[in-house]
């Protein structure tokens, strides 16, 4: 018989037979993820509109931040890979673009920001500093909601949502362990604060 690749025939409850092609399988793993922290008065905003939010629709609750990188889990580079960054960065302000949605767990709802020279800058020196092979594209965004939802659901939620923030300062960076992809509440609860720095920092 010819082999027929990534497919598979099943026997349906129905009885119908029906060929189904094999979603490649996603290995998961722990990674260090590499964050901005945003400046008070936009932490206090967005760390009170996830929590509302959590308690609305029974999801996690987290920190308010974006991902500028996510490599290899080297704790031992932590502090140093953290200092680097930090050491010749100051605050970095980012513009707001709007607020959108996804069928991505973990871009349900988010704030989406421009990106800047001074982001990207921070973006490789991360990556250079942790010289591991990750092909982490940065995309700067701040979720604001991590749920499984229908389309209708995060449509009408997403209009619900204003962000009366134009431009949203970030003046420290934290480095997380977690697990990627990262696909349910237990995973996002699972995430731990390894290291911190604020911004402009120097042997701090």
């Amino acid at each position: 018989m010819r082999e027929i690749r990534k497919e598979i025939l099943l026997n349906c409850r129905t009885g119908v037979n029906r060929r189904l092609f094999c979603a490649p399988t996603v290995s998961r793993r722990t990674v260090i993820a590499h964050w901005l922290i945003p400046a008070e008065p936009a932490h206090r905003f967005f760390q009170d509109l996830i929590n509302d939010l959590a308690r609305r629709y029974d999801a996690p609750v987290f920190l308010p931040h974006v991902t500028i990188y996510v490599g290899a889990d080297s704790t031992d580079a932590v502090d140093a890979t953290l200092s680097m960054a930090a050491r010749n960065c100051e605050p970095i302000v980012l513009q707001s673009l709007e607020v959108s949605h996804s069928d991505e767990f973990i871009k349900t709802l988010f704030v989406q920001f421009a990106m800047n020279r001074q982001l990207q800058q921070v973006n490789q020196s991360i990556r250079a500093e942790v010289q591991d092979s990750s092909d982490y594209q940065l995309n700067p965004h701040l979720s604001l909601l991590y749920k499984r939802m229908s389309i209708q659901e995060r449509c009408l939620l997403t209009r619900s949502i204003e962000v009366p923030l134009p431009e949203v300062a970030f003046d420290s960076l934290k480095a997380v362990r977690c697990v990627s992809p990262t696909r349910n509440r237990a995973d996002v609860e699972a995430w731990r604060v390894i290291g911190e720095k604020p911004l402009g920092s120097i042997g701090v």
